[in-house]
């Protein structure tokens, strides 16, 4: 299984030419494997982006987060007692809440995390692809 951040799902979904060649290599191989997954929290965190005007997802917002999950067959994980736990320790010293259950999620399930986010990139404990 491959985790994809948030913004990996946005750029694949809006600009695909912001994905570095290892992602777009990754998210391909990953489709072709059924191997694509992202954390539930990251479907809020598409909602707000879109809710505050930062990315432009039409007028549909739930529509768009579908097509964004079904362009690449993304299974949605759920945040998890363990995961919410391990988001919560003092093993991240990364601050966004959202990005901690992300991390955390990536850990639990032993999957490598498609990032451009330097500071999850930077998590010890965390594998990273980017």
């Amino acid at each position: 299984m491959i985790l994809l951040d948030t913004q990996v799902l946005v750029y694949d979904a809006l600009e695909p030419k912001r994905l570095s060649r290892k992602a777009r290599t990754m998210l391909e191989e990953g489709m072709r494997a059924g191997a694509l997954a992202c954390c539930d929290i990251s479907l809020w965190e598409i909602a707000l982006l879109a809710a505050r005007r930062r990315i432009e997802a039409g007028p549909d917002i739930a529509a768009f987060i579908e097509s964004t999950l079904q362009l690449r067959s993304v299974r949605v994980l759920p945040i998890t007692p363990a995961i919410a736990t391990m988001a919560r320790s003092g093993i991240f010293a990364h601050g966004d809440p959202a990005d901690r259950l992300i991390a955390a999620t990536a850990i639990e399930h032993g999957a490598p995390l498609l990032t451009a986010d330097a500071k999850l990139r930077n998590l010890k404990g965390l594998a990273t692809v980017w």
